[in-house]
């Protein structure tokens, strides 16, 4: 009599903790939710060719970058807020121009805080001596087109040019931009004489360097 009084007891005292412990159930599954962390904010990331042929443009994958962040192409030993290049982001996959002087640099992910850039990422970047290539006819006649193909850095300011061989590095004449198609028919002078097809470099530290001639006869 006493173990089956003691039996029930027992099984009303289970039922009991049992109770308890499913009303406080939610509670503590509340109290847990509320305890976890916030979840952490992405961290931006860049990556892109640790070397390049000087003047081309370098192509950047970006990712998570904040708002009004810039790439910037300086020297190593330069403060953030001293650069050679410097570029708003406008997509994800942003193009700068590269320096056009042989030389290692650093390339940088800033912000600008309280007035003044603030560097959260950056890369090695080394660039190599530029070349180009030209191919065009040796003869053409007076007025008539030329048809050329130019091959170097293409960055977005280089360009192919026929001129007098004792032109300057920064004359004018007939020209195409290799960075837009790297062959285009230029229209011969009508003037005859001997003249120059030029590949023209035009980047930071290194503006109108010819670094490729071909002579071409006018007839």
């Amino acid at each position: 009599m006493v173990a089956r009084q003691n039996g029930a007891a027992m099984g009303a005292l289970s039922r009991r903790v049992l109770l308890i412990a499913a009303g406080l159930w939610p509670a503590a599954a509340a109290a847990q939710k509320q305890q976890k962390p916030a979840p952490r904010a992405s961290q931006p990331s860049l990556s892109a060719a640790r070397t390049i042929m000087a003047g081309a443009p370098l192509s950047v994958l970006l990712s998570n970058a904040p708002q009004g962040a810039r790439l910037a192409i300086a020297r190593p030993d330069d403060p953030a807020d001293k650069a050679i290049v410097v570029v708003a982001l406008k997509n994800t996959v942003p193009a700068l121009p590269t320096p056009g002087a042989v030389g290692t640099y650093e390339l940088r992910l800033t912000v600008e805080k309280d007035g003044a850039p603030v560097i959260l990422l950056r890369q090695p970047l080394a660039t190599t001596e530029p070349s180009a290539t030209l191919a065009a006819p040796e003869r053409v006649g007076r007025g008539q087109g030329l048809p050329v193909r130019g091959i170097g850095p293409n960055g977005e300011q280089d360009r192919v040019m026929l001129v007098k061989p004792d032109a300057p590095a920064d004359a004018d004449g007939p020209r195409f931009f290799p960075a837009e198609n790297v062959e285009a028919t230029l229209e011969a002078p009508d003037q005859p004489g001997v003249y120059e097809l030029r590949y023209v470099l035009h980047a930071p530290l290194a503006e109108h360097r010819i670094l490729a001639r071909r002579t071409v006869k006018v007839e």
